[in-house]
């Protein structure tokens, strides 16, 4: 017999109501990603080129902006500090876009979670390698927004959260995403 307990937290999980909450906490941490692409490529002035004073040139990539190369050379604390700052170039500008891009894009959709939850977690964790926030005295040393953001990517993989206001289900019956699940 099954206890009771069980039977509500099951319920919970798989209820409409949960599948809903779980999809719009997919869309939101995808926005999150979506939203750094398009701040960092038009230089809206949220967190890429916020502190542009009137007259100095933009941030913005599309205006000759880098926005990976000066974080990963000047922003970057602890001892990969050396390591990020030789690897700053224009292609990791263009796999910090495209990363940014893609996760975005695949996870409001709702379409290949398990691989876009792989990529966010490797961004996530090279960033959160990047600040080391063991150094910094952050408010937590161990989990921050990093942390939180690829474990929110992986519990929406894992749960096929793209199935509920996405595109999962129609992406699932893909012939190529039926040959190999990992596109899932």
């Amino acid at each position: 017999m099954t206890h009771p307990a069980t039977l509500v937290e099951h319920d919970l999980v798989t209820s409409a109501t949960g599948r809903r909450w779980l999809a719009v906490t997919r869309i939101a941490t995808g926005f999150i990603f979506l939203w750094a692409f398009l701040d960092k490529t038009f230089g809206l002035h949220y967190s890429t080129g916020a502190a542009v004073a009137e007259g100095e040139p933009s941030l913005a990539w599309i205006d000759g902006g880098t926005p990976s190369q000066g974080f990963m050379t000047y922003a970057t604390v602890g001892p990969f500090r050396d390591a990020f700052a030789s690897m700053a170039g224009p292609v990791t500008d263009w796999l910090f876009m495209l990363g940014l891009l893609g996760i975005g894009v695949a996870v409001v959709l709702g379409i290949g979670l398990r691989i876009s939850a792989v990529a966010a977690t490797v961004m996530m964790l090279l960033m959160w390698v990047a600040e080391w926030p063991l150094l910094q005295g952050s408010t937590n040393p161990v989990v921050d927004y990093h942390v939180v953001y690829a474990l929110v990517l992986i519990v929406c993989a894992a749960l096929l959260a793209g199935d509920t206001w996405g595109l999962g289900r129609w992406w699932a019956r893909l012939p190529v995403v039926q040959r190999a699940p990992w596109l899932r």
